[in-house]
């Protein structure tokens, strides 16, 4: 299940590449975020009436993840298979794909990885450092039997507004289960640096972002299209329109959010794999697939990722 130290970690790698310094792993994440969960419940339960007054006066709205928002679909690209060691995938286009590129689901953007298999090979390097803190030297690592859990992941980055208004800002994914030490870290990175609708993230960025992370589970095929439910299930589709094939994905959580129907899903997922007929003529394509499956999603904003890694510079 998607948890906030998922998140916390995915902010994690994507800052320590942005400010050029060393990073804590996911497992060292994990453990430190218990520790400050427990250190907070400590002193919410000692504190006095004027601490928890202060806390509350301090606290910063919280974005509302009800409202819809008019600009963004949240779309979220996906990939082929690639190899189990930690490195950038070759991600297709299919959301910005014309129908002539998108017919060729695996065909990898040779620009768009460069930047970030730059980053993280500068990041792996820098967190290879025993020193960075104290805290991490005494976080405990795995043992070499104790097998890592794996999932098909998507992380999303978004900018959030002074009002709270949610914009998408990228999203890139894989339906191969990934161990989530490799897949947080690689996809946090891609959905920063290489999504091509959107101009690469900048340091500056930082204090605006909020991210997501989805593990997904449960591929079903679906008996017909419309058997899915709204909320519940995200969909990938594949289709067949003039001898090319297309597909492309929704996360379960899109649907609901832009207050489509199924119908309307199904349509706007064809338009995003490049398929340009009319809205009516959807069920004229050959050879429609549909594959639901279920996700489990975490948030985290960066106030939250600041005040935790504080905790942790701090406690070092």
């Amino acid at each position: 299940m998607a948890n906030t130290a998922h998140c916390l970690y995915c902010f994690e790698v994507l800052a320590a590449t942005l400010e050029k310094r060393p990073q804590f792993t996911l497992r060292q994440v994990e453990d430190s975020w218990s520790h400050y969960q427990q250190g907070s419940s400590l002193a919410g339960r000692t504190g006095t009436d004027h601490d928890d007054e202060m806390t509350q006066d301090e606290e910063e709205p919280e974005a509302s993840e009800d409202e819809p928002d008019e600009d963004e679909s949240e779309e979220e690209a996906i990939k082929q298979p690639t190899p189990s060691t930690l490195q950038l995938p070759s991600i297709s286009r299919l959301q910005a794909a014309s129908p002539s590129s998108a017919s060729t689901v695996s065909t990898p953007s040779s620009l768009s990885t460069t930047s970030s298999q730059a980053a993280l090979g500068e990041n792996s390097k820098s967190s290879s450092k025993s020193s960075f803190f104290s805290f991490s030297k005494r976080s405990q690592q795995p043992s070499p039997s104790q097998k890592e859990e794996e999932y098909p992941l998507f992380v999303t980055w978004n900018t959030i507004s002074s009002r709270g208004h949610k914009t998408l800002r990228g999203c890139i994914g894989t339906f191969d289960a990934k161990e989530l030490s490799e897949g947080l870290a690689s996809y946090a990175l891609t959905a920063a640096f290489d999504d091509t609708r959107f101009s690469p993230i900048v340091l500056s960025e930082l204090p605006s972002l909020a991210t997501a992370v989805t593990l997904l589970a449960d591929f079903t095929p679906a008996l017909h299209p419309m058997d899915w439910d709204l909320g519940t299930h995200g969909i990938k589709i594949s289709f067949l329109h003039h001898g090319k094939r297309y597909g492309a994905t929704y996360l379960p959580d899109v649907a609901v959010e832009q207050g489509w129907t199924k119908e309307q899903t199904i349509v706007s997922l064809m338009r995003k794999a490049g398929w340009v007929g009319r809205s009516a003529d959807w069920k004229k394509v050959a050879d429609l697939r549909v594959t639901k499956y279920t996700g489990s999603k975490a948030n985290v904003r960066y106030v939250d990722w600041r005040e935790w890694r504080n905790w942790v510079e701090s406690n070092g």
